[in-house]
């Protein structure tokens, strides 16, 4: 939860400690795909040794390349799968979520998104009124965002052997002349800005599950963060970086900004959007809501004297009316994220260690 009754630590209370050894897995675990500790974990340990190059290794969420001999010519490229459960949740469908996941990995590097293809892995026995509205979906998402599927494939797999549905989306984008986004920028004194409420797709998902019922209907955000991004750039030309708090959430993100910049982050609990409905829900699961997906909201950071106007331009675009600043890059703790809490104190706020949400996206 994003309070605690009695906090008084400060962040120096934790520098001195060192944190348990990390274990070696001889077996994936679901937590692998959870998109915090073990995740990263698995990227450092594994993928990055074998496959990692310069372009690769920046992990940011699209690779932006030039395409010689037009070396004034960039493109950011992405690729991302998607095995929600269920497929269809309040507000969306997987259909819906891998058109706009894969379009807001490209709008995070600054890209006007493209292009897209999509793979599918069917389940044998789901039926085909089902696939019709997934695919039905993703034109609707398609056309919304701005975008054009060009290239498929479709693959069966044995009854029990693929939870009714995967997609695998890849999508191209063209980067303007002199725009470089990237989670290396960011600089001491910059100020982060959420673009809206956090944990709205998670707990949407979960409510379907566990049966929770809410006095309104808690919706995913599932949405083409396009605009917005070109809005928000038209108005700041100087952001540093954008992210997209999917898998992880808010915190996961703010991580992988931290280590890549060598900086620390510091949040604000108070200014930190929430429903009233997921901060209940997540109370009762048991849940944070830093941690909970979001498939419709972005993490911008920029410098600090542009900050007030950036969020006033996105506070006039449908996405971004609820946006915030809710916090500010720091020079202490490089690599950690920490929260001055509502009752005064600050506390650590760790990196995601395993699978919190299955199949959310």
């Amino acid at each position: 939860m994003l309070s605690e009754p009695s906090a008084r630590l400060t962040v120096a209370d934790f520098l001195g400690t060192c944190p348990a050894p990390f274990a070696h897995h001889d077996r994936v675990l679901l937590g692998h795909g959870s998109g915090g500790r073990l995740s990263a974990d698995l990227i450092h340990r594994l993928f990055l040794p074998i496959l990692g190059n310069e372009t690769l290794s920046r992990l940011e969420d699209q690779a932006t390349c030039s395409l010689a001999p037009h070396a004034d010519v960039r493109i950011a490229f992405t690729t991302d799968s998607f095995v929600v459960r269920p497929i269809f949740f309040p507000g969306g469908d997987i259909g819906k979520l891998a058109v706009h996941g894969t379009v807001n990995d490209l709008a995070m590097g600054g890209a006007t998104p493209l292009f897209i293809s999509a793979a599918f892995i069917l389940e044998e026995g789901l039926t085909i009124d089902d696939l019709r509205r997934i695919v039905q979906s993703m034109r609707e998402a398609c056309d919304s965002a701005g975008v054009v599927l060009v290239a498929g494939d479709t693959k069966v797999v044995d009854r029990g052997k693929g939870d009714q549905i995967f997609i695998t989306t890849s999508g191209i984008g063209i980067v303007p002349r002199g725009r470089t986004l990237s989670a290396a920028a960011c600089r001491p004194g910059d100020q982060i800005i959420l673009s809206g409420t956090i944990g709205d797709h998670g707990i949407a998902i979960m409510s379907v599950r566990e049966g929770l019922d809410f006095e309104t209907t808690l919706e995913s955000d599932t949405a083409s963060l396009a605009d917005l991004t070109r809005v928000m750039l038209g108005c700041c030309p100087d952001i540093r970086c954008m992210r997209d708090p999917t898998r992880g959430g808010v915190s996961s993100a703010l991580h992988e900004i931290a280590a890549a910049s060598h900086v620390g982050m510091t949040l604000t609990e108070a200014a930190i959007p929430v429903r009233a409905e997921v901060r209940g829900a997540c109370e009762l699961l048991g849940l944070d809501p830093l941690y909970v997906a979001n498939e419709g909201k972005l993490i911008a950071i920029v410098p600090a004297a542009a900050a007030p106007g950036l969020v006033d331009t996105m506070k006039a675009h449908p996405r971004g009316i609820d946006a915030a600043v809710v916090g500010e890059v720091t020079a202490h703790h490089p690599g950690m994220v920490v929260m001055r809490s509502r009752v005064g104190g600050e506390r650590v706020v760790t990196m995601l260690a395993g699978e919190q949400l299955p199949r959310i996206c």
